[in-house]
């Protein structure tokens, strides 16, 4: 089952998340981004570029670059995993990153960062979602690019429909209410842990 929105409520009818009411993007495979100052937000159906997504971000005067690439693994709840076809309101969907984006630069003010993320079928092995964040500091690239990825998992309004063995099943997206400061310094907790 696809997610749906409840009317007047901004809650997913199938995961209770919270988004807002926007109108959908009509061609869902074309490539969106914003840079926003120095932080680079993508929406896109092609394959991800690691290393592009890693120079967004990277300066000379940097001393670290982390970066995190989530992968498309052949299990998942003990089922053999086929392939997964992510979904996404693109435009709420760069709206959260941006966001992610603010909130690291409030924390990490010396820290860039870059979020893009795949939609459409993601084969295995390949990556669905690459982070990087640039920093003269390891520390602060390591913990920003943590915080992001905690964060995606949270507001961002992207759902992962995955395809196994003897079915296919909607995994739940984002449930946080992107003001929600209990949700983001959960996040902040597992970043700096």
């Amino acid at each position: 089952m696809r997610p749906a929105w409840a009317p007047d409520t901004g809650r997913s009818t199938i995961s209770g998340g919270y988004t807002e009411q926007m109108a959908v993007t009509p061609d869902r495979s074309v490539e969106t981004s914003r840079d926003a100052g120095s932080v680079t937000f993508g929406v896109t159906a092609a394959p991800l570029d690691v290393q592009a997504v890693a120079g967004l971000v990277a300066r000379d005067s940097d001393g670290a670059v982390a970066t995190f690439v989530g992968l498309v693994r052949d299990h998942n709840a003990g089922r053999a995993v086929r392939w997964l076809d992510y979904e996404a309101f693109v435009p709420l969907a760069l709206k959260a990153f941006e966001q992610i984006g603010g909130e690291a630069a409030e924390k990490w003010p010396d820290t860039r960062l870059a979020i893009h993320h795949r939609t459409g079928r993601v084969e295995i092995g390949e990556a669905s979602v690459a982070i990087a964040a640039a920093s003269p500091h390891r520390a602060h690239a390591f913990a920003a690019c943590r915080y992001a990825i905690e964060r995606v998992k949270q507001i961002a309004p992207i759902w992962k429909h995955e395809h196994f063995e003897g079915g296919e099943v909607w995994i739940e997206g984002a449930t946080a209410d992107p003001a929600d400061d209990t949700a983001r310094t959960a996040a902040l907790e597992r970043a700096c842990t």
